[in-house]
């Protein structure tokens, strides 16, 4: 029986029992399963006044967050809601607790109790200096930031680097052996500095914690209470770190929802809140259930594709508000109608009585909305990008597009001094010095070749050549016509390592490349295609810069828009291949359910009006076209939960 409490304030009628359960939960372990839109900052907020409100001494609860802000907001209205009781509260993210406990007991894992935090640049330099140390500068070799990420994915992973390592560099110039000799000279000159990194922090908190049982049962005597927020979203060495906090107490609870756990490839492992009731016996688990942000016809849709995975803790959204209308599903041609479809949505909203800034348009990945960006930009429709960098300012899409840049025009130094720049040992000086020696003009041919090669590292040569082909064969073919292979052939000789070396996420960066070269297959020549990019481009920044608060729309991956809302949403590509996305499906075992999981993320974040755009084809770069089925997501769905829509725009 749930024993009461005589608090001043009135949490029944503050909260909805759901709420209210969770928010007054007795000791012991407890797990708050918050669906999306379901109040779980309130929740959070009202725990933690209730525990202060109890009695429980605000220095001796411990809340931990993902973000600094996310902290000072539940901090904040903690403080609001009990008064100065709250103000104690040990909150903040994983690092801030790691480093503040690292602070007072460093020496005992190796380290002066004033040790220097690196940041993500200085860890950076740190790395540079290690491989130019070992002359791995002068050669093909992985960028600072490159093996930064490297670095950090295994530390959040906790396994292993070396199977990634092979795999990651499996067909390439690369020695995996090379950058495990980097990453030991980096632990080392770490040491050596008494320095540590953001994932040193929580590396060694874990130390800590596991190897000095008399400094960790005073922490777990110290904190009465311990409290996480995002659970679904924490690293196998942050849930270690918490288990070992709260082993002797267990008075832990942990709040999140395992249908929005989408960050698996950056180190989230959303198994630690699967097999939480296997870890925590006497476990008390609690449902939020009731949204509070969505109709019930996009609600319905939500419930519907997420119930199809496998592994999670059943949930069912239910509405608050009333009934509206179904969500939209436009059948459109290809990506082209699919832009000029969204366009005419978002007009037609605005007729409505919605500002711009009521709507979304989001997507599984940001080339998703290339040809929305060009149809944006012509129709003088302003935008902000969650990102901050629109499709043809991106460095891979204009590193490309500097090929078809020096070919088109062989007087365009900035392209030369770009293209040259990609060069192992090339920097701005010898790549201006280079462009003085050819006479401020490149032209395809044995000629140029042989007046580089005088000038130039032979390292540095031997990579211009795989491009120089490239050069050549555009003469030779006539490729002028067909900027798209042009660009294929320079990925296939050159960027595809180039990329891997210079890019964490490259990968990706290359299929955004290969749909511009899909792109590219709609003009006549290079030189249109340039034309219009750079026109357009123009165009972008001049709506952005002109545009007033409330009149831009906002377009954002899916990863991106997650813990946000609008009252308009619009989906892009969803359609078999692309949303799911194939290669996330091929990748992991547990693809698909993440993919899904993303899904239902996008669909959440609507609160009036959801719009589904699903076309039906893909053009290929030689012109021919693949044909797409909708995706599993929409034909999963029950019939009559989508009011589909078959438009032809021209």
């Amino acid at each position: 029986m749930r024993e009461e409490f005589e608090v001043g304030i009135d949490f029944r009628n503050s909260l909805n029992p759901e709420q209210y359960a969770a928010a007054t939960a007795p000791d012991g372990p407890a797990l708050v399963l918050a669906a999306a839109g379901t109040g779980k900052t309130r929740t959070l907020v009202h725990r933690v006044a209730f525990l202060v409100e109890r009695g429980v001494s605000a220095d001796r609860i411990l809340l931990l967050t993902f973000t600094n802000r996310a902290a000072k907001e539940m901090l904040e209205r903690a403080r609001a809601l009990a008064g100065d009781g709250a103000g104690g509260i040990w909150g903040g993210t994983f690092h801030h607790m790691a480093n503040r406990l690292l602070r007072r007991h460093a020496p005992l894992v190796g380290y002066k109790s004033d040790f220097t935090i690196l940041d993500r640049d200085d860890a950076e330099s740190l790395i540079a200096e290690c491989v130019k140390q070992r002359n791995l500068n002068r050669k093909e070799f992985p960028k600072k930031d490159v093996l930064m990420g490297i670095f950090s994915a295994a530390a959040n992973r906790d396994k292993p680097i070396g199977p990634s390592l092979e795999a990651r560099f499996d067909g390439t110039e690369v020695d995996p052996d090379d950058v495990l000799l980097v990453l030991r000279d980096y632990q080392s000159r770490k040491k050596q500095l008494d320095a540590m990194d953001f994932d040193d922090l929580l590396l060694q908190c874990r130390e800590l914690l596991r190897s000095h049982g008399d400094v960790c049962g005073r922490y777990q005597d110290k904190f009465l209470h311990v409290l996480v927020d995002e659970y679904q979203d924490t690293n196998p060495i942050q849930a270690q770190i918490v288990d070992r906090i709260v082993e002797h107490r267990r008075n832990l609870m942990v709040v999140g929802d395992d249908f929005q756990s989408i960050y698996g490839w950056r180190g989230a492992d959303f198994r630690n809140i699967l097999s939480f009731p296997d870890r925590y016996s006497g476990l008390a688990v609690y449902k939020l259930e009731t949204n509070y942000r969505s109709v019930p016809e996009i609600l319905e849709v939500a419930n519907a594709v997420i119930a199809g995975n496998p592994s999670q803790f059943q949930k069912k959204l239910r509405p608050v508000r009333g009934g509206y209308r179904k969500p939209k599903l436009y059948r459109v041609r290809d990506g082209g109608e699919q832009a000029r479809a969204a366009v005419e949505q978002i007009a037609a909203m605005r007729r409505s009585g919605y500002k711009p800034s009521d709507m979304a348009v989001l997507y599984r990945a940001h080339y998703h909305a290339m040809e929305l960006q060009l149809e944006l930009a012509k129709e003088r429709i302003p935008f902000v990008i969650t990102s901050g960098v629109r499709f043809f300012e991106q460095a891979h899409i204009k590193d490309a597009c500097s090929l078809l840049r020096l070919l088109a025009n062989p007087e365009d130094e900035l392209a030369f001094c770009r293209l040259f720049g990609m060069l192992p040992g090339v920097g701005p000086k010898t790549a201006q010095s280079l462009w003085g020696k050819l006479g401020g003009r490149y032209l395809p041919g044995a000629e140029s070749d042989a007046t580089l090669e005088k000038a130039m590292r032979p390292a540095s040569f031997a990579a211009w050549k795989k491009i120089s082909g490239v050069c050549d064969a555009y003469v030779r073919e006539g490729l002028e016509e067909d900027p798209g292979e042009a660009v294929h052939q320079f990925v296939e000789e050159f960027y595809a390592d180039h990329a891997a070396n210079v890019f964490e996420d490259h990968d990706r960066r290359l299929e955004e490349i290969a749909e511009m070269e899909i792109y590219t297959s709609r003009y006549e020549n290079v030189r249109e295609f340039l034309s219009d990019v750079a026109l357009l481009t123009n165009l972008d920044a001049e709506s952005g810069d002109n545009a007033k608060p409330g009149e831009t729309v906002r377009l954002s991956t899916v990863h991106q828009a997650k813990g946000l809302e609008w009252p308009v949403v619009i989906l892009l590509w969803v359609s078999d291949g692309m949303f799911p996305s194939a290669r996330s499906v091929n990748e992991s075992p547990d693809g698909m359910s993440e993919e899904r999981r993303l899904f239902y993320v996008a669909v959440t974040r609507a609160k009036d009006e959801l719009h589904i755009c699903s076309p039906e084809m893909r053009r290929m770069r030689d012109g021919g076209i693949i044909p797409c089925g909708p995706s599993p997501f929409i034909t999963e769905l029950p019939p009559g939960l989508l009011q589909e829509v078959r438009r032809t725009f021209f």
